[in-house]
């Protein structure tokens, strides 16, 4: 006790004596100030002043993130970040974790004042983001043992029929992209037809003209611009800030999607209903008035081993409608890629992804569809208006491509229950079908409520049935002939053999949902390569682990996003998928999208009982504009680069996402600086950036902002 009375003693006597001394020469400063006041402010402006915006440009030109564009011009100029004060109502937070990664935020509820824009309600439950160390986690990407979706392809498109070339003058070759040139982007709103609907690659209405028949509805395929357009799609002129799940599956507003023909046409069925300012939703559909659910359990009592959430969990809707059935599923724990057409029914799909509800624009045409084979639990009809059974069936042989060995195909139309002379023609001309097929009858059943009635075939799991066929048509496939090929790859009137190896894919089911999300696919094995480096079930569990603790660590908590207000996800560059199992007990879905020169893993994808898309990004996506909450894009754009310009794919990016909706990017700090300077003149706010050993992550909100010019034709 002495000793402690000792030494404080003696730390109280020379703090004493160090105060006096502190004191007595900050009154000589003062005085000095007092008497030169001039002189140290022009000092510090002189060079201070540069020295830090010097010291601040070298180390990340990213470092400011407040918005500091003018509200009310289109012509925003390129340059760096510039230099702003920060003010209590203008925060803008600069950090550096322990790491070394350097961070800064923006208020999130921070508003464009643009001439004449409407304002969406601020989130006040959205708090700034925290640095986090895991953000910037840099693995190297290659593609391993995978081969990519262009690779396959091309194979296959050497084998499509000569004559679909004959007539055509050859597609000029891509140069490799160039950077984006310019002082100054120059925003005016797309010139089309579809107005606030317009999708470039189903919209081309000179390529659609040009079209010498459309007896497969070649006129609803995609007929891609040769120059992406790099216009902005206007928005709906009352559009407002949708309504959240699981309330908007039952309702949307009206204004967001003011289309009034599908409630006349469809209305009876209980498709969609127009009430007042809303659009309604009762669930029915043209096969289940009285409810989707009514009829998901009316499948499940007609066949047990189809186990909804459990045995299949992923699923294919086929002419979807509003996609209510796809909608209801996911109360049976079941995730459903709905498709239809866009405009066969005045704006279903868009109905669809405004109501939360996964679903794409696409056709069963002359083209495969972009998904590999043997991916699909389960696939659905519900009076879908393909006809299945004509030339040699080549659509329904598209979906026994689709369809895992042993998986279900559940039809429900007419000629199931009716005894119309067409319909009974259609009954025939099916069941001679699917024999040949080898698909197996496995349910058949009608509903006394709803008065309509459903059959279940099932797809075999071997090739006894195909040996031992009387007849050969369909034909079996050529060997050479790759099932997982599907990126713009003409339809074929046969069929691929199961396969017979037990370590293939497609020779066995996937474990029971959800432990299939977990599990490394039995067909990954330690002699390939995984995308990073690694032996392939390493390389998965460590991409899955990689992904858990990012979102958890710091997307979920440390980004400043409400998660609430997130429904539509898209994985833009999916690799394993393990971006989406990450969220997978958060209230969302993700559409993982695989790039055609990416690594294919899509099927990884799938075998987990996740869904995705294959697609090319330096093209327009088949999905209506304002279709997504938030756009996740991990090393996409730096991939980009040999092929295609940013600039239009960040059009793209504006044109996908909805008002409001985040954008997260992550990649090479250049890249990042490009892509943050293309949303900043779109006016969008950038919420955060975080860089560190040349690597970036940027987190932006898009605005409602949009240019008043409009471009010429």
């Amino acid at each position: 006790m002495a000793l402690f009375d000792r030494n404080q003693r003696h730390r109280s006597s020379f703090g004493s004596t160090a105060t006096i001394v502190v004191f007595v020469a900050i009154c000589l400063l003062g005085l000095w100030m007092m008497s030169s006041p001039q002189t140290v402010p022009a000092a510090m402006s002189a060079s201070s002043s540069e020295k830090v915006k010097a010291d601040v440009k070298e180390e990340d030109s990213s470092i400011d993130a407040t918005n500091t564009v003018k509200q009310d011009s289109a012509n925003i100029p390129l340059a760096e970040p510039a230099e702003t004060t920060t003010t209590t109502e203008e925060a803008a937070v600069s950090a550096t974790d322990t790491n070394g990664a350097t961070t800064t935020t923006g208020e999130e509820d921070k508003k464009l004042d643009g001439a004449g824009e409407q304002q969406l309600p601020a989130t006040s439950t959205e708090a700034l983001p925290n640095v986090q160390a895991e953000l910037l986690t840099e693995r190297a990407a290659q593609n391993g043992s995978f081969t990519t979706q262009a690779a396959e392809s091309t194979e296959e498109k050497k084998r499509d029929d000569e004559k679909e070339k004959k007539g055509k003058k050859p597609k000029k070759k891509k140069k490799k992209a160039d950077a984006d040139a310019g002082s100054s982007f120059t925003w005016k709103l797309c010139n089309s037809t579809a107005g606030a609907d317009y999708i470039p690659c189903l919209d081309n209405e000179a390529a659609i003209k040009k079209l010498k028949t459309n007896k497969h509805y070649e006129h609803r395929e995609r007929h891609c611009p040769t120059t992406p357009p790099t216009c902005l799609v206007p928005s709906p002129p009352s559009y407002r800030e949708p309504i959240r799940w699981p309330r908007s599956r039952d309702k949307i507003w009206y204004h967001n999607v003011p289309h009034t023909k599908l409630a006349a046409y469809k209305g009876h069925q209980n498709w969609v209903k127009v009430s007042g300012e809303h659009l309604t939703f009762p669930g029915g559909g043209t096969q289940f008035k009285h409810g989707a659910l009514h009829y998901i359990d009316l499948i499940q009592e007609a066949l047990p081993e189809v186990g909804w959430g459990k045995r299949s969990r992923v699923v294919l809707d086929v002419g979807c409608g509003v996609a209510s059935f796809g909608g209801y599923l996911f109360d049976r724990d079941t995730l459903t890629m709905s498709l239809a057409p866009k405009d066969e029914h005045e704006a279903q799909v868009q109905f669809a992804l405004e109501r939360g509800i996964p679903a794409i624009s696409a056709v069963m045409g002359t083209r495969r569809l972009p998904f590999p084979g043997n991916v699909f639990d389960v696939v659905h009809c519900a009076r879908c208006r393909v006809p299945w059974h004509i030339e040699g069936g080549m659509l329904l042989l598209e979906l026994n491509r689709l369809l895992r060995p042993g998986g279900f195909f559940v039809w429900s139309a007419t000629p199931v229950y009716q005894k119309l002379p067409e319909d009974v023609e259609i009954w025939e001309e099916m069941v001679k079908l699917t024999k040949a097929m080898c698909w197996d009858v496995v349910a058949k059943t009608k509903d006394t409520v709803d008065l309509v009635g459903l059959i279940i075939f099932r797809k075999p799991v071997n090739n006894r049935c195909y040996d031992k066929r009387s007849q050969k048509e369909p034909a079996l496939c050529e060997p050479s002939d790759d099932p997982n090929a599907a990126w713009n790859i003409t339809l074929r009137a046969c069929m691929h053999r199961v396969p017979d190896d037990p370590t293939v894919r497609g020779a066995r089911w996937p474990v029971p949902w959800p432990e299939r999300v977990r599990k490394v696919p039995y067909w990954l094995s330690t002699s390939q390569e995984g995308v990073y480096g690694k032996p392939a079930p390493d390389d998965f569990a460590a991409d899955m682990e990689h992904w858990r603790k990012v979102v958890r660590s710091s997307y979920l908590t440390g980004m400043g996003i409400d998660w609430k207000t997130v429904r539509n996800v898209m994985d833009m560059r999916a690799v394993y998928g393990g971006f989406a199992a990450a969220l997978r007990e958060m209230n969302v879905w993700v559409m993982n999208v695989v790039a055609i020169d990416s690594p294919d893993t899509l099927p990884v994808i799938y075998e987990r009982g996740l869904f995705g898309i294959y697609h090319d990004w330096c093209e327009s996506f088949s999905t209506y504009p304002r279709s997504y909450d938030l756009l996740h894009a991990d090393e996409l754009f730096s991939k980009l680069k040999p092929r295609c310009k940013v600039l239009p794919v960040i059009v793209e990016v504006d044109r996908i996402l909805r008002p409001n909706g985040k954008f997260i990017v992550r990649d090479d700090k250049e890249t990042v600086d490009e892509v943050q300077r293309v949303v900043r003149s779109l006016q969008w706010e950038v919420r955060m950036t975080v860089s560190k050993n040349n690597q970036a992550l940027l987190c932006a909100r898009k605005t409602t902002w949009r240019p008043t010019d409009v471009e010429a034709r």
